[in-house]
């Protein structure tokens, strides 16, 4: 320590354990009723989920959570590791064991309960597409068969077709599109991803970590590309951010999850604001 503040790096704060982080996460918890959840959605939630109770195999991760999310908003899930945020875009697309609760979409249509309907369903029937975390491009395909991948479910000539409006949307795509995978850049890797989860054209864009092993010039590109696809393209997005001070500057809802369960929620701007959420999960 001496040797670092000789150095001119002043005083090193010690590293909080993640169960020091929970603790202090759960001292901060208070109860949030479902009014409040439909506030923050505009009292027009897009994508509901009630009461859920959900895990893999035997194991219970989220207990009891509910989430609204309004058409054309976004909402990003904070907290410590092992809070069970992934495992909430899991159960949206159903890759879960759901033990109770509900999911249901509103549609122009009316609401549309997906709890039940498996993946392949959602993203066809609900317009609902999960977008991975790194690394799940095809790395020997082109940026084009990649792309028709995204239309796996459709006609190939339809999938084409789908591809082609990927390209003309995104000429950086298109520059490259006889090029292997593998030699596209980090960012333009997860452009990739992103596209191909366009082909089927969702409504709902559930986005796990999608500045995970990007470098930093690439972080406020595809932070952009997002935002185009909300305000522009209007649509639903709940993302899942290791750099949560990026996620929730990005985002117009917050949710603080801690053991599985929804500790805080606001809007995102006073999320950033709180001194003890900075503290925990900002940096700051």
């Amino acid at each position: 320590m001496p040797a670092l503040r000789e150095a001119g790096y002043g005083s090193v704060a010690p590293a909080i354990s993640v169960e020091e982080v929970n603790r202090q996460a759960l001292a901060l918890a208070r109860d949030i009723d479902i009014d409040e959840l439909d506030a923050l959605a505009g009292y027009k939630p897009h994508l509901r989920i009630d009461d859920l109770h959900a895990g893999y195999g035997n194991m219970e991760v989220l207990h009891g959570l509910s989430l609204r999310v309004g058409r054309r908003q976004s909402l990003c899930l904070i907290g410590p590791n092992g809070a069970g945020k992934s495992t909430v875009l899991h159960s949206i697309f159903g890759f879960t064991n759901i033990y109770s609760g509900n999911i249901v979409l509103e549609n122009d249509g009316g609401p549309l309960d997906v709890t039940a309907l498996s993946s392949n369903q959602k993203l066809r029937s609900a317009g609902i597409a999960y977008i991975l975390q790194d690394k799940s491009v095809f790395p020997s395909m082109t940026v084009e068969e990649n792309l028709w991948m995204g239309g796996y479910m459709m006609e190939r000539a339809d999938a084409k077709r789908a591809a082609e409006r990927v390209f003309e949307k995104y000429s950086r795509l298109a520059a490259r599109r006889k090029h292997q995978a593998k030699v596209l850049s980090g960012g333009e890797r997860r452009l990739l991803e992103i596209s191909r989860a366009l082909v089927m054209d969702p409504q709902v864009l559930l986005v796990d970590e999608p500045s995970i092993g990007l470098e930093p010039r690439f972080i406020d590109m595809v932070f952009d590309i997002l935002g185009d696809l909300q305000h522009k393209d209007g649509k639903t997005i709940v993302i899942v951010e290791q750099n949560a001070k990026k996620g929730l500057e990005f985002s117009d809802i917050g949710y603080v999850l801690v053991a599985g369960r929804l500790a805080l929620a606001g809007k995102a701007k006073e999320l950033l604001a709180n001194p003890d959420v900075s503290r925990l999960f900002l940096g700051g």
